[in-house]
């Protein structure tokens, strides 16, 4: 199911590349989160850190800067800022155990009131494993999730209470879908932006959960 307005995923990315802060130390999950790292904006300096080890991840690399040896937790060739620094496995996990990743961008199947999220599997299918993702969730303060706001079939992924086995519980504090922004205040979605076409009602239509609507939802600006 499409929506006229709909972002795509590197939308997705470019708008909660706005949320990137001077000096943050940013830890991008798996998938659309990988592609927060093409848009940075101009005024400000980050660092990204891969949990296998790399501080200082850049952009993907073109054809001609590809190194099979420089990757990131997602076995995805990229490159490394000047300044960047290499460390073990363990020494990465250290960092984000122990509370010193600013902000964490993550994807997720579902999402849902308490701000819980679940990500790593869906039964009878094939599971990879956790990851790395459910320590990221328990030692960062500052969570956002990319996802679709729903799925194939047009089911909500905003929801009540999730479905899936979770990943981590009260941890999420904001959601950027194709369709909205959303931000996790005590309990409850609120709507802060919607994307450029896409209206209220729409939003509303695809989400499970309740969903706090001020009287005026600006558009995202890209």
């Amino acid at each position: 199911m499409s929506i006229t307005g709909a972002l795509t995923r590197d939308q997705i990315a470019q708008r909660i590349a706005q949320e990137l802060r001077d000096g943050y130390y940013v830890n991008l999950g798996i998938g659309i989160p990988t592609l927060v790292a093409n848009y940075i904006p101009h005024d400000i300096e980050v660092l990204f850190q891969s949990e296998n080890g790399l501080l200082g991840m850049g952009p993907f690399p073109t054809e001609a800067e590809v190194d099979a040896d420089l990757i990131n937790a997602g076995k995805q060739t990229v490159t490394a800022v000047t300044g960047a620094c290499y460390f073990s496995s363990a020494d990465s996990f250290a960092m984000i155990r122990g509370g010193h990743v600013d902000l964490t961008v993550l994807g997720a199947f579902e999402v849902d009131e308490a701000g819980s999220m679940a990500s790593w599997m869906i039964p009878g299918k094939l599971v990879k494993g956790m990851g790395g993702a459910m320590d990221l969730v328990a030692g960062a303060d500052n969570i956002i999730v990319a996802m679709a706001h729903a799925n194939k079939a047009g089911e909500s992924k905003i929801l009540k209470r999730c479905n899936l086995p979770l990943t981590g519980v009260h941890c999420v504090k904001k959601v950027v879908t194709d369709l909205a922004v959303l931000e996790l205040i005590e309990g409850r979605f609120h709507l802060l932006e919607r994307a450029p076409g896409v209206s209220v009602d729409e939003i509303q239509r695809l989400t499970e959960a309740e969903l706090v609507i001020p009287q005026r939802v600006p558009e995202m600006a890209l």
